[in-house]
């Protein structure tokens, strides 16, 4: 049987990425693109952890279905491991790749220390109960100015050493190899089969039992059976 698990975002680029991580699984990843209008999550939560895990448990709790959230973004040493959990924001609520990229690089002039790392919390949540949790982490370098044309986010001047290269520069499939999304999609993906066992555990104990009304048949209400 095919499960049906919903990817908590819009942004296709994610989509594309989780679907081929989990693509020799028997899975079918939709996102809220699939569905109707729904409340958008405020993402104010003070880490990834908090951030993944609330929008999972609420899409899941909305929709009637897995969910599987992340929460990833940008750590830049000489920025004080901002922009963080307002990675997607850093410009403004609005803001697009491009305005972000070039806010970072802004408040990167001069500064030596170009040191900095992406992580990724990944949150699989059900309607109702905990949620299973999965980390990854990537370092690399902020280049001076964009590379490269693939990707999104801040992939154009996060440069890999190990590949020579921005994220931008080189294909999704290498990016997944080394990235934080995929560092944390791969661990998924390892037990991705118990993932599965655990979700199907988890639906099940939340179905409401059916009514046995066997116990009923022989039984004798009459008045002096009362108490």
């Amino acid at each position: 049987m095919v499960r049906v698990i919903v990817l908590a975002t819009r942004n296709e680029g994610k989509v594309k990425e989780f679907q081929q991580l989990l693509e020799k699984f028997p899975v079918e990843i939709k996102n809220l693109n699939d569905f109707g209008p729904i409340p958008e999550v405020e993402e104010d939560g003070a880490t990834f952890d908090a951030n993944a895990y609330k929008k999972a448990a609420f899409t899941a709790k909305v929709l009637g279905l897995p969910a599987i959230a992340d929460d990833s973004g940008l750590l830049v040493a000489a920025l004080g491991d901002a922009p963080g959990v307002k990675s997607a924001r850093y410009a403004g609520e609005k803001a697009t790749d491009q305005e972000n990229i070039a806010k970072l690089l802004h408040e990167m002039e001069g500064k030596s220390d170009r040191r900095a790392a992406f992580e990724c919390v990944i949150s699989i949540a059900v309607p109702s109960g905990p949620a299973l949790t999965y980390d990854g982490r990537c370092e690399g370098e902020i280049t001076t100015e964009p590379h490269g044309a693939s990707g999104f986010g801040y992939d154009p001047v996060f440069f890999y050493p190990e590949y020579g290269k921005t994220f931008a520069e080189v294909s999704s499939r290498e990016k997944n190899r080394v990235s934080h999304r995929g560092k944390a999609l791969g661990d998924v993906a390892a037990e991705f089969d118990k993932v599965l066992a655990w979700l199907e555990a988890r639906l099940a104990e939340a179905k409401p039992p059916k009514p046995d009304h066997t116990q009923f048949e022989h039984n004798d209400w009459s008045e002096d059976k009362m108490v």
